[in-house]
């Protein structure tokens, strides 16, 4: 599906974003292999990553590049596409997937940990896109692919900042697709569930919360791998602005926020009529507060 494409998978030393870049360089893609080779809560360097992945890739015959840039800085990120295009000539498809955790309760969070999965996740997400931009427009075509989360689309506990982060990328992705739909650019979210390095970092604090662990254990992050593969790909052309999420063999789309109901009144509201009447109008059709184990309560299929 891939053949002649180049695909560019930011955070793909391990777990899904390696999963990715091997299934892409399997369909025919050249690849090139992004990550800085930080732990999980991005404060140490072990290297190599990026480059083992890389080895595996050439070991079975295909095409890959190892680039070790931080997407959280502007300039490296647009260092990363100009070594793509040095390289091989073109681009084809961006998938954001690098991040980072640093999980705690909001009331105890501390604004550099908010910070710092911000400039991961989102900020990242901005500057390897904008950066990919430009070349996408001289080339009249591109696919953007972002991972985002349930932790964001429907909510987790003591994850503020990562929640955060990944609600902002679907706004950004929906951004991104509208105004450059002109050039035959597309951008889609993908929430995958998988087992990885950084699932592994949930807080397990409750039965509830153990019991999701316990399902995301058995969920590979190869699964995520073909979807993003379709994106990249020629025939999914007619596919933008849209969120998709990956839970062993289930593909969903995920819903986007629409107004569900309304009340008006003639003269206009007051504190007191919304009271009154507006809220028990409306609070049949309330969301509960609800996290994303809660939503997805049946076992992956």
């Amino acid at each position: 599906m891939l053949d002649g494409k180049v695909i560019l998978v930011t955070g793909a030393g391990g777990g899904i974003g390696r999963d990715i870049a091997l299934a892409a360089a399997a369909e025919g893609a050249a690849v090139v292999v992004n990550d800085i080779g930080a732990s999980l809560s991005g404060d140490t360097l072990t290297g190599g990553a990026a480059q083992a992945v890389v080895d595996e890739i050439t070991a079975m015959g295909g095409k890959a590049l190892a680039n070790t840039d931080s997407v959280s800085d502007p300039e490296a990120a647009r260092n990363m596409i100009a070594e793509t295009m040095s390289e091989y000539g073109r681009l084809d498809s961006v998938v954001n997937n690098a991040g980072i955790t640093r999980d705690g309760f909001f009331h105890k969070m501390d604004e550099k940990d908010f910070d710092a999965v911000l400039k991961v996740h989102l900020y990242g997400s901005f500057n390897v896109s904008r950066a990919a931009a430009e070349v996408y427009k001289a080339q009249q075509s591109g696919s953007f692919i972002h991972m985002t989360s349930t932790s964001g689309l429907i909510g987790n506990l003591a994850q503020a900042n990562y929640s955060a982060a990944k609600m902002g990328i679907a706004a950004l992705s929906k951004s991104i697709a509208l105004d450059m739909q002109r050039w035959g650019v597309r951008s889609n979210c993908v929430a995958p569930f998988a087992w990885s390095r950084m699932t592994s970092a949930i807080k397990v604090d409750s039965a509830e919360q153990e019991a999701r662990v316990a399902k995301l254990k058995e969920m590979k992050a190869a699964k995520i791998a073909p979807l993003v593969i379709y994106l990249s790909g020629d025939r999914s052309s007619d596919v933008t602005g849209q969120i998709f999420s990956v839970r062993n063999n289930e593909i969903f789309l995920i819903s986007q926020p629409r107004p569900v109901r309304s009340v008006h009144r003639s003269d206009g509201w007051s504190a007191d009529s919304i009271a009154d009447h507006a809220i028990p109008a409306l609070r049949a059709s309330f969301h509960d507060l609800d996290v994303s184990a809660d939503v997805f309560s049946w076992d992956p299929i």
